[in-house]
């Protein structure tokens, strides 16, 4: 009799896993039009990844070169340098402001994915007197010359019109930056 009741206990014990088994396969199945309009939802396509990229790419340069011309306004001793370095915070303040508007409307949160640029701040706080605006210029012609390519690249993979005229309107400014930067790197020399 014992043997019975185990038995009847085990088979049902079956049959309420398999009832249950049934119910959750059944239930991913009924509703597969809110399914695939999730998946739809999640797609994510290769222009938008690319937009993506370049405002958090974007935005991480921008903010590298500002901490890096505030530096050197604090501890360069050219007038010179000091006065590239607030025009340059400036030009990347506007710039950091335009592509956080941009990605928030785009629903892109940015978030600072590249700490990359942290060895050079520790570089410029570490560099001394006319080592300093060496450094300064050197580092701030990388930042602008990636900055650039940045630039350049998403207005040859995006139709988008706003990220269009965003680079239109600004990379001849970075051009005259970078330009300007090399032109007071060849003086210090």
């Amino acid at each position: 009799m014992n043997a019975i009741f185990q038995l009847k206990a085990s088979i049902f014990k079956v049959f309420f896993f398999l009832i249950f088994v049934l119910c959750l396969t059944s239930c991913k199945k009924i509703n597969p039009i809110e399914n695939s309009l999730r998946n739809q939802a999640l797609a994510i396509t290769e222009r938008e990844e690319t937009e993506a990229f370049f405002f958090i790419s974007t935005a991480n340069a921008s903010k590298s070169i500002i901490s890096k011309s505030q530096i050197a306004q604090q501890k360069s001793s050219d007038a010179i340098v000091q006065e590239l370095s607030k025009r340059i915070e400036i030009q990347e303040n506007q710039v950091l402001d335009e592509i956080t508007k941009m990605a928030t409307l785009k629903l892109i949160v940015i978030t600072e994915i590249n700490a990359t640029h942290k060895r050079d701040l520790y570089n410029l706080i570490d560099a001394n007197g006319t080592e300093f605006n060496d450094v300064y210029l050197n580092t701030m012609k990388d930042a602008l010359n990636s900055q650039i390519e940045l630039f350049e690249t998403i207005s040859r993979e995006t139709n988008d019109k706003a990220i269009l005229e965003l680079v239109l309107r600004y990379l001849p400014e970075q051009y005259k930056l970078l330009r300007e930067t090399e032109r007071i790197k060849r003086q210090n020399v």
